[in-house]
């Protein structure tokens, strides 16, 4: 039986009633902060819900949202729901290809194009029946917000959404083929935000929003968590003013990549290099206030809560920022548990662990030690697509893809990708993950990639970070033999690294070797790749492609 659990909306209506004139949206637009009060919020999304049913379209719709992150893009997530419409969240860096296969896929009635760097080059994947409506500040050629709301008489009433009905379909990034359209219902949202908020004690936070909002990790921690704990949202305006802006917004929760949280150790150590920044922390009154100009200078001085997910953090760079004392909490999950499964509590953090199950959560291992996760916010299953559905969720079982470990205690530990497992010509299967991880600690890399089907011994196949591109190639190469010395020992014997490969292409999402969320494409990466496997194998061990 469903527990009774508030919806976004009349989350909403409370804080539209509790406290007005509290500010909820805050983004910076040239350099200059734009405030929205939760009053003004509700004014506005009223507005736009009453345009939407205007429109007269079919009853739950789909409604789709094209742009980067910014106050208007939770306004129009709300407004759909108040109109009686599903949304379609869009990744902001899509191509036209993608764009238009997902717009076809999910029926979307209705586009509004937002804050967005190349429209253009997206423009024509937009069918040409999907009219668009564009958002204030960031204003294409199309309708714009606050004309077509201008003479609208905002909705008085108070509308409730059925928490069975349909309020998204998440177009998950998809690390191999094309995306597959993730439906939830409000009963989700409402299961899985108001857990973790109790879980992690969210009340009157600032969170900083510049992760993809359309991504289920943002969508719920800062969108959903914001909404049920009262809370403000800060915005990026731009990469440029990334690190400015967070500064002066000086979130109480912060969620990082592991790509953020390794830009973030470069630029301390471009200041401050390890050898000075050892001797000054072994220094008690002066590391405390290295600690805390350190800590001020990333934004993150008053941050209670600071997560790490989407992709595997390197514990060498968990444990570097520990001695900061930024204490980073690793969590896990998914689009298709409404990113409700695991998370590290900051007062009980055990690195290299995803942390414990948050409650109302089982979770257990198959017979290949896959993750299986079941609670009452699992998706409804995937858009057009039952047979991918029927594979993914088995007798009330959510089958993650992901292989573990768990403790006595509860925490789990990612310990690879079941589907990522290949096979070397001498039979033996290899999980490149965990090998990856080992990898990463050599901070001249940027990207890694083990692969070695049905070569007698995996190779890696790396991308350089700008300190690796800033070797010579003779410091680069020794660097790169130790760090084989050093982990092929860690290794069993079918899993030792036999080569090294440097690529001179980044993986990038423009070139389609990089998912949206800054996931590996293995499949497209050995696709472009695997016809040289053989001929480096039997070359250099460490080889430089130019």
């Amino acid at each position: 039986m469903q527990m009774n659990y508030l919806s976004p909306l009349e989350m909403l209506y409370k804080w539209e009633q509790a406290k007005p004139n509290e500010i909820y949206l805050s983004q910076p637009i040239d350099g200059v902060w734009r405030n929205w009060t939760w009053k003004e919020v509700g004014h506005e999304v009223r507005k736009m819900a009453a345009y939407l049913q205007s429109l007269n379209l079919p009853v739950q719709s789909k409604v789709g949202i094209l742009s980067k992150n910014c106050a208007h893009w939770i306004m129009t997530d709300l407004a759909i729901m108040m109109s009686g419409h599903v949304s379609v969240p869009l990744y902001p860096n899509l191509s036209a290809d993608t764009l238009g296969k997902i717009l076809i896929h999910s029926e979307t009635k209705l586009l509004f194009v937002g804050k967005l760097d190349n429209y253009a080059d997206m423009k024509p994947g937009v069918p040409a029946d999907v009219n668009c409506i564009t958002f204030p500040f960031y204003s294409e050629d199309y309708s714009k917000w606050d004309d077509l709301t201008k003479d609208v008489e905002p909705m008085q009433k108070s509308i409730i959404r059925d928490p069975n009905e349909l309020a998204t379909i998440i177009y998950t990034s998809g690390t191999t083929g094309d995306p597959k359209g993730v439906m939830h219902k409000f009963y989700n949202f409402s299961f899985a935000t108001t857990n973790a908020v109790n879980s992690l004690h969210l009340e009157n936070e600032i969170f900083f929003s510049y992760l993809p909002i359309c991504h289920i990790a943002e969508r719920l921690l800062v969108q959903m968590g914001s909404i049920y704990s009262g809370s403000k949202v800060c915005f990026a305006e731009s990469l440029d003013t990334f690190a400015a802006n967070l500064s002066e917004a000086s979130p109480t929760v912060f969620l990082g990549v592991p790509r953020i949280w390794a830009k973030f150790q470069q630029g301390i150590l471009t200041k401050l290099p390890q050898k000075k920044l050892n001797i000054l922390l072994s220094i008690p009154l002066i590391s405390t206030l290295i600690k805390k100009k350190i800590k001020k200078g990333l934004g993150l001085n008053k941050a209670r809560n600071i997560f790490t997910g989407a992709a595997p953090t390197p514990i060498t760079l968990i444990k570097w920022f520990a001695r900061l004392g930024i204490n980073i909490q690793e969590a896990y999950a998914m689009t298709e548990n409404t990113c409700y499964s695991h998370v590290s509590y900051n007062d009980n953090i055990n690195i290299g662990s995803v942390g414990q199950a948050l409650p109302l959560c089982d979770v257990k291992l198959s017979e290949q030690n896959e993750i299986l996760i079941k609670h009452d916010a699992l998706m409804d299953g995937y858009y057009k697509d039952e047979q991918e559905t029927n594979k993914t969720i088995m007798e009330g079982w959510l089958h993650t893809g992901d292989e573990g470990s768990i403790d006595e205690n509860g925490f789990l530990t990612i310990t690879g990708r079941v589907k990522d497992i290949f096979k070397t010509s001498k039979g033996k299967y290899v999980a490149p993950s965990p090998i990856e991880m080992k990898l990463s600690a050599n901070k001249n890399l940027e990207q890694i990639c083990v692969v070695g089907d049905g070569l007698p011994q995996p190779i890696v196949l790396v991308v350089l970070s700008e300190r690796g591109k800033a070797k010579s190639k003779e410091d680069l190469i020794a660097s790169l033999e130790k760090t084989m010395e050093v982990i092929n020992p860690k290794l069993d014997s079918h899993e030792k690294l036999h080569n090294i490969v440097v690529i001179a292409e980044d993986w990038t999402i423009a070139n389609n070797l990089l998912t949206p969320t800054m996931k590996i494409k293995r499949n497209a990466i050995e696709k472009i790749y695997k016809s040289n496997y053989v001929a480096w194998y039997e070359g250099d061990r460490v080889a430089v492609i130019d």
